[in-house]
């Protein structure tokens, strides 16, 4: 009997395998953080879910939306070690890889700037779609 229900235990565990290793198949990456360390993780992580084809969606909020600037602060541009990349560069190769990059809706009339101040591949988040998005079955959601 012992035996039959150690056997039937991991048949039971590897058939559930499968569904629990299943790859993620939405992100939506929010970035809040000022600091540019952060900003920049985040974005290095980001480009990894790309890489592995996950559809990933990017929402900047407060400080972390300045990356998204045309005229982003030097934080946002600057080199960091190891590889020399910037918050702005990598957030530039996640729109290439097919990332949906957006800012807050009340960031831009925050900073009295209009949409035209955002680099190519940066929109405006609509509450309504953005919240929708995050409430999603099956998104995941990373918070910076």
């Amino acid at each position: 009997m012992f035996k039959t229900l150690k056997i039937a235990t991991v048949a039971l565990a590897l058939a559930a395998t499968p569904a629990l290793a299943k790859d993620v198949k939405d992100l939506a990456t929010v970035v809040t953080d000022a600091n540019p360390q952060t900003q920049l993780m985040s974005m290095v992580l980001t480009n990894q879910a790309l890489d592995r084809g996950v559809n990933t969606q990017i929402l900047l909020c407060g400080p972390a939306a300045d990356i998204a600037l045309k005229e982003a602060p030097e934080s946002a541009t600057a080199p960091q070690p190891p590889k020399g990349a910037s918050p702005q560069a990598l957030l530039m190769a996640a729109i290439k890889k097919g990332a949906k990059a957006e800012v807050c809706a009340i960031y831009l009339p925050g900073k009295g700037l209009a949409a035209d101040a955002l680099i190519d591949g940066v929109t405006v988040a609509q509450p309504p779609a953005m919240a929708r998005d995050l409430l999603q079955s099956g998104t995941r959601v990373w918070s910076f």
